[in-house]
């Protein structure tokens, strides 16, 4: 039976309406001219204004430090929540509890994490949006990690175990091991995710040290220039590496145990 090629007509008409703006946006970061609404022609100009822009350079290299360490925070704890909940604290309740951050909306999270600072005084700045987006990251982590932790093979670890070796050096040459591609995987998301966050940030950062979207926002106020359309497709190119490159990881992974059965 053949397919009617209207039934094409829906699927493309989304895909249209999800990408277009994007596509938009790349096309304009090549102008030429100072608008960022007409294209007067190609050109490289706005990314050589990049690199000599000192507040996007100074948000990059704060956005960098907070995406590192947030990611670090997030994996480590990701994946013991992962291997918890999978292994010896199963329960559906725990398992929404501890994806619950990653469904809340960032403005409750933004507002909890200021309400919380305020009572503990806890200085804002670099370091409490680097514990803010490690919090926030750490449920993705943890499901990432959890989706690779069904296909891992369980008879390894209690082989591991009836040979005489402990929890610790079953899980470092054994667990581990398996989980290394959904946890890389995780990582990779867990960067993206905080590398262009604005709304936690907005509320957990202080004055002097603003990541790199809170600096973007406050061009914005003026308007969008060229230059932001260049910066915004940087950031595109750096989400979409990303995110392929951790898609193709997880799929190593689920090959690995198949091709050892």
């Amino acid at each position: 039976m053949r397919r009617s090629k209207l039934l094409y007509v829906p699927f493309w008409a989304t895909y249209v309406f999800l990408y277009l703006p994007i596509v938009v946006l790349v096309v304009m970061s090549f102008n030429s001219g100072e608008s960022a609404y007409s294209f007067e022609g190609a050109s490289l100009r706005w990314y050589g204004e990049l690199a000599g822009d000192e507040r996007i350079r100074d948000g990059l290299v704060n956005t960098l430090i907070v995406a590192a360490g947030s990611t670090v925070i997030a994996t480590v704890l990701g994946t013991m929540l992962a291997v918890g909940l999978a292994r010896h604290a199963r329960s559906k309740l725990l398992d929404a509890i501890a994806l619950m951050p990653a469904v809340l909306p960032d403005l409750v999270i933004g507002i909890g994490l200021l309400v919380l600072y305020g009572a503990l005084q806890f200085t804002l700045g670099l370091y409490s949006v680097v514990l803010a987006h490690g919090m926030f990251a750490t449920a993705f982590v943890a499901a990432v990690v959890r989706t690779r932790l069904t296909g891992a093979d369980t008879s390894l670890e209690e082989a591991s175990r009836d040979l005489g070796a402990g929890p610790v050096t079953t899980f470092l040459r054994i667990t581990l091991p398996q989980l290394a591609p959904g946890i890389i995987a995780g990582a990779l998301l867990a960067f993206t995710l905080s590398l262009d966050e604005f709304v936690i940030a907005f509320f957990t950062i202080g004055n002097d040290d603003p990541t790199l979207p809170i600096v973007i926002y406050s061009m914005l106020r003026f308007g969008v220039t060229p230059e932001i359309n260049a910066l915004a497709a940087i950031l595109l190119l750096v989400s979409f590496t990303a995110v392929i490159a951790g898609q193709r990881l997880t799929k190593i992974g689920e090959r690995g145990p198949r091709a050892q059965d």
